[in-house]
């Protein structure tokens, strides 16, 4: 900053003009922050914003001395006794300004008519900005502050926050004063109002594998509550003085070792990027886990050990900052008909039970031995949803024994079999004492997930698959879940939350989890059958999912080998509802109607595997379908005709496909149908549906409807070489859309329309051909990656051919496609396959 002084002073002895002064403070903080790189590695998370607060603190005096200089010429007072204060506001105010971040400032002034202050506030702004420093400014007047200020939730946060950079010292204990008034202004409503702010931040940045580590879970925003609301309460200007009042010096160091850890990441976040950014993502984790100096070993790669850190910090300080929140706020958020209402559910003593479902205790309450508190986790009632933060904090205080094999294996098996075991199993995480009760959950714990599907990690994921055992959405399912017996929801809860038990030991975690429940299993005494159920669901835990989205799920070589590994009708049974649960803990939406209707056809086909396995003969499963049909009311209110059409329907897969209403339906549809017909519905996804008697263009209809991601295609021979068409989309389209579908569809049935598709990248050994899939079907796999127009441009190709596509299942996931096409055996795709290999393959 020297030689920077010594500049300025000699640009004002030659009067040069504003824009020459903020050139050089411009250059002199480009240098600064090409420095920072280096002065990172030296310094630790806080030490380093506090050294960059007080850098910038410089740049804004010089600027401002600047500017008073220019004004008052040799005529300059002391500061103190010019009406004009600046203040740090926000983070800057913390002394915990990341590099790239807005530097919010306030410009607190007083109106004294013998200063023309105006001026140099404005003066003060532009100058600033032009020579690089990004301000967010606010200019208040001593006068109006407290009214402004008051009215305003965010501006009243940004205040408590305020720190003096430079100026009149009379005027900023004039704001002090002031400040002092704010903070105790309407209190409880500015409690409330950030408590349901900060609860809407977490619903929008949940824990996830791409964290925000500054407005979501566990992020500093979360750490700032409570200094917010220690602030506002106690009056406090650091956390640290509620050490031995509100939390103890322990549990205050691990909370500051986790923030200097995100600290430290957000810093290096803004460095490598070179702008602001908060969000730990995919692409840039490899470059920052270098950065804060993790290395490859042979058990872990750098990326996977700066996740696991940084997940392991936001936990620390959510848990934290949840539970210090509480106890500091408890005083506002007191309700005396509550507190009366809620003594009279006491069920026993300091423990209190709500209407919400939710379990309080006194933060007072004194903690039990391990074993007295399971006993009293067990006794609790039976349809417990959440615990308050109060409860969360009473059980992490739990006296733990020396041994834990001290503790009696009862209890955890009763606590396992309890029915509702997913706010358990949560609180013990919450408390962290379930890897203290359960040693062989230790590897999952903040175990990260990049395999670009799963948005949790394992840990979080693993709960998530219980709660959602427990809270079945889908109605067929729901009427299953209900006629399972209480020891098959207990194996159902086990292999839900042990699914994924075997991850992050390097080897396949199927087999792996496999082995690790087995021995669990074993040191509880659970029983044979017990174990080897939930074993085998573990073993094959996505199974289901895989068979449903990439195989042929109408061949009987397919279900026969799906059905082989499961063994039971109950094990089926159990693993599409744990598939359901694995699917839903990813995402909610994930489980969309084209995946519930895949699992639950597989489900359907493969049922009769366990009665005779002749009856999965296409054979006969189409005149079992048949005899459906014969029965059905539309079928006898059919003329002779049209009864020996709907029997003499040339595709079999359409009578393992669908029911027997909407074949006799289907058929019907097609009689009258004289050149072509078709139906769009949108409710929960688009389909298509065309019925014709005369060729459709598919290559030209696929390629125009690109711009939507498909995700199934049926086509089926009826009779009077009639077909039946459909396709279905991964969502639906917005309604003013649907006269532009229709349009395509109409022109699709002009065979000289021509599309230009750009050719796909695939490499020869990601497709897979078998001409002798079934007596009817050819079929092809191609596994590669995915790219926009692929199965269009496959399609195209194939009419060029005169290869007739039978059924195709489209798949996009974690950037591979994983196409499955059923091909009629007309002697035009297995005499020319290895033309259409050349076609696909060679660019």
């Amino acid at each position: 900053m020297t030689n920077l002084n010594i500049k300025i002073e000699e640009l004002i002895e030659s009067k040069a003009p504003d824009f020459q002064i903020a050139k050089e403070v411009r250059s002199e903080i480009k240098q600064y922050l090409s420095l920072l790189d280096e002065s990172f590695k030296n310094s630790s998370g806080k030490d380093f914003l506090v050294k960059h607060t007080k850098k910038i603190d410089g740049f804004i005096k010089i600027i401002y001395k600047f500017l008073l200089r220019k004004h008052f010429g040799s005529y300059l007072p002391m500061t103190n006794y010019i009406p004009i204060t600046i203040i740090a506001l926000g983070s800057y105010g913390r002394e915990q300004l990341c590099v790239y971040s807005d530097i919010d400032i306030m410009l607190l002034y007083d109106e004294v008519p013998g200063f023309n202050i105006r001026p140099i506030l404005e003066e003060f702004v532009l100058l600033a900005w032009d020579s690089g420093l990004k301000l967010g400014s606010r200019v208040h007047s001593i006068d109006d502050i407290e009214h402004e200020v008051k009215s305003d939730v965010t501006i009243k946060t940004s205040i408590l926050e305020s720190r003096l950079i430079y100026g009149s010292k009379h005027l900023w204990y004039q704001f002090e004063y002031k400040l002092m008034n704010i903070r105790k202004f309407e209190q409880k409503e500015f409690v409330l109002e950030k408590l349901a702010e900060h609860k809407t931040r977490l619903l929008k940045y949940p824990l996830c594998m791409q964290p925000n580590i500054k407005d979501g879970y566990g992020g500093m925003r979360e750490a700032n509550m409570v200094y917010w609301m220690a602030n506002i309460t106690f009056g406090v200007t650091n956390s640290k003085h509620l050490c031995g009042i509100i939390f103890t010096e322990e549990e205050f160091r691990e909370f500051v070792i986790a923030i200097e850890y995100i600290f430290r990441v957000r810093s290096a976040l803004h460095l490598i990027s070179k702008k602001k950014v908060d969000i730990v993502t995919f692409d840039n984790l490899p470059e920052l886990s270098r950065w804060l100096g993790y290395r490859d070993t042979t058990r872990y790669v750098k990326e996977r050990q700066c996740m696991a850190r940084i997940l392991k910090s936001l936990h620390t300080i959510h848990a934290f900052s949840a539970i210090m929140t509480k106890k500091i706020t408890r005083r506002y958020l007191a309700n005396l008909d509550e507190i009366s209402n809620l003594k009279k559910k006491r069920i026993a003593k300091n423990l209190y039970y709500d209407d919400n479902n939710k379990i309080y205790t006194s933060f007072n309450n004194k903690p039990k031995k391990l074993n007295a508190f399971l006993k009293e986790l067990i006794s609790l009632p039976h349809d417990v949803k959440s615990f308050d933060p109060s409860y969360v904090y009473y059980s992490s205080q739990t006296i733990l024994p020396l041994k834990l094999n001290e503790v009696p294996k009862s209890l955890i098996v009763t606590i396992l079999e309890k029915e509702n075991l997913y706010p358990i199993i949560k609180l013990l995480y919450n408390s962290s004492l379930l890897i203290q009760l359960i040693p062989t959950l230790k590897m999952i714990i903040n175990q990260p997930q990049f395999d670009g599907y799963h948005t949790h990690p394992v840990d979080v994921h693993s709960m998530k698959t219980l709660y959602h055992i427990q809270n079945i959405k889908d109605p067929f399912l729901q009427i299953m879940y209900k006629k399972l017996n209480k020891q098959q929801k207990l194996i159902l809860r086990l292999a839900s939350f042990f699914h994924d038990v075997g991850k992050g030991r390097g080897k396949d975690h199927h087999v792996v989890g496999q082995n690790l429940f087995k021995k669990f299993a074993k040191s509880l005494n659970l029983d044979e059958n017990t174990t080897n159920t939930a074993s085998i669901l573990i073993r094959y835990h996505n199974m289901m999912s895989k068979v449903a989205t990439t195989e042929d799920i109408y061949s009987q070589n397919t279900i026969l080998a799906f059905t082989g590994l499961i063994k039971t009708q109950e094990n089926l049974e159990l693993l599409y509802l744990l598939t359901y649960a694995d699917i839903c803990s990813v995402d909610d939406k994930l489980y969309k109607s084209s995946t519930a209707s895949l699992l639950k056809e597989l489900y359907l086909q493969s049922m009769p595997a366990f009665d005779n396995k002749e009856l999965l003969k296409i054979s006969s499963r189409r005149v079992a379908k048949e005899n459906t049909i014969k029965k059905h009311k539309l079928y006898l209110e059919s003329t002779r005709l049209m009864k020996k059409k709907i029997l003499h329907i040339e595709s079999n897969q359409m009578y393992l496909k669908y029911k027997a209403e909407d074949i006799i339906k289907i058929a019907i549809r097609a009689k009258d149908t004289n050149n072509w017909d078709y139906t769009i519905s949108n409710k929960d996804r688009l389909a298509i549906k065309i019925t014709r008697a005369v060729p459709l263009n598919l290559g030209y209809l696929l390629g125009k409807m690109q711009f939507l991601n498909i995700v199934s295609m049926g086509i089926y021979k009826l009779f009077d070489d009639k077909k039946f068409f459909e396709i279905s989309f991964d969502s639906k389209v917005d309604e003013e859309e649907i006269p532009f579908i229709e349009d395509i569809i109409k022109h699709s049935f002009d065979m000289t329309k021509e599309i230009t598709l750009k050719k796909p990248i695939i490499s020869r050994n990601e497709i897979i051909i078998d001409c002798n899939h079934t007596e009817e079907l050819a079929i092809m796999k191609i596994n590669t990656k995915d790219q926009k127009g692929l199965f269009s441009y496959i399609a195209k190709m194939f009419d060029e051919f005169g290869v007739e596509i039978n059924s195709a299942k489209i798949q996009s996931l974690r950037g591979k496609a994983k196409d499955l096409f059923l091909i009629s055996k007309n002697g035009h795709f297995c005499d020319n396959k290895n033309k259409i290999l050349d076609l696909l393959t060679k660019q």
